[in-house]
């Protein structure tokens, strides 16, 4: 086996340095979002152009959507090439509200599926939830969220058809593919945080942001007026519109038992819980200055493909801020959860015994860890061992 890479510090983080492959990509952005604005009409519109639908269901998201384009426009810090690359994911973002809403429209039956008995793992963010999200999803009882069906839950019924009549291969997959190429030739150090594939399970934040209400944004940008409206907004109908997209997705690819994750629910545990009364829930811990280092250090890095200019020391301070916020609510909503349904899992035991980690989280599931299953999960630790791509170097005090 060769030897993995040797860790790396990220010492552009303020003043980034791009590959030139990645340049005449940046160039096109530029040009592009000098043209565009973000307005919730102008984008419903682009959506619905672009499927030929016009019923985005129940419309409360319009507010969120509305101090989100203007929190981009004036506290994002956002260039072009920003602008450009928020234009497009907002409006895809309202194109699959479009298909969603016409497939249930089409298919009343769905509002009876059951989302049975989950399991939710709550964790702040570089707690070890991704491993530990992708490895419960090795079991095939589990139902779990892949990358490319996040980002597009639902088919237009054009290519619904087509995928039908020809047996494949899903257009999602390619399209999913070709943004993970340019998203390795933008950050090439990014696979050393957070590793994505097409088939890499990902977390039902995607689908929360297709209500408009979620932490997703908050990653984007330190967006203050954003943060403040999503904190104050009663969660209960974003929850229920997750839980109504799950049905959606078991509709149409099966399973019933699902494995989720995301680190916004520590926020909203009475609501979470009332949303999934029979859900297990796996609250992850860490050394929350661990945690800072690791997530400042993310979302700085990230932020050269959209901002003008970058600013790590804010990024720290809003970061720091808000993983204070989620520890603080963690901490005040924790015995909402069920206690014979939830387990706290810390980071430094998960890394010693990830495979003793899940069984002793079956226990608690009522889930059987069969012989099966067992292979199973040692295949994914040894096919995917920590930092297999290569590790970074950390430094709060000399980067935040």
């Amino acid at each position: 086996m060769s030897a993995r890479p040797a860790p790396v510090r990220i010492d552009d983080l303020a003043n980034p340095r791009f590959a030139p492959e990645y340049e005449p990509i940046r160039a096109a952005l530029t040009d592009a979002g000098a043209l565009l604005q973000l307005e919730p009409e102008g984008l419903m519109e682009a959506a619905i152009a672009q499927t030929g639908l016009d019923d985005f269901g129940d419309e409360a998201f319009r507010e969120h959507l509305e101090v989100l384009c203007w929190a981009l426009h004036h506290e994002s810090g956002y260039g072009p090439a920003g602008i450009a690359t928020a234009y497009v994911q907002l409006t895809q973002l309202l194109r699959n509200r479009l298909l969603i809403e016409d497939v249930l429209r089409r298919h009343p039956e769905i509002d009876d599926l059951e989302v049975r008995a989950p399991i939710i793992i709550c964790g702040l963010p570089r707690t070890g939830t991704t491993h530990l999200h992708n490895l419960m999803a090795a079991d095939p009882a589990l139902r779990s969220l892949p990358y490319w069906e996040s980002t597009e839950p639902v088919l237009p019924p054009g290519e619904q058809a087509e995928l039908e009549r020809t047996g494949g291969p899903d257009p999602r997959r390619a399209r999913t593919a070709a943004a993970l190429d340019v998203l390795d030739v933008a950050l090439p150090y990014f696979k050393r945080m957070h590793e994505m594939t097409v088939d890499h399970v990902h977390e039902e934040i995607q689908l929360l942001a297709i209500d408009f209400s979620t932490a997703l944004f908050e990653t984007m940008a330190a967006m203050p007026t954003w943060r403040d409206h999503y904190l104050a907004t009663d969660q209960t109908p974003v929850y229920a519109y997750l839980r109504k997209v799950l049905q959606v997705l078991q509709w149409q690819r099966g399973g019933t038992r699902w494995v989720l994750k995301s680190p916004q629910h520590l926020e909203h545990f009475p609501v979470l819980a009332r949303t999934f009364p029979d859900a297990t829930f796996v609250v992850t811990h860490r050394d929350p200055v661990s945690v800072t280092a690791s997530l400042a250090t993310m979302i700085s890095y990230t932020a050269r493909m959209s901002h003008a200019a970058v600013d790590p020391h804010r990024i720290g301070q809003y970061w720091a801020a808000r993983i204070e916020d989620m520890l603080r609510a963690c901490v005040n909503d924790r015995e909402v959860l069920p206690a014979e349904r939830s387990i706290d899992v810390h980071f430094d035991e998960f890394m010693a015994d990830d495979i003793g980690t899940v069984a002793a989280i079956y226990a608690r599931a009522d889930l059987p860890v069969t012989d099966a299953v067992r292979r199973r999960l040692d295949a994914f630790v040894s096919e995917n061992p920590r930092g297999k791509h290569g590790q970074l170097a950390y430094d709060l005090r000399a980067d935040f």
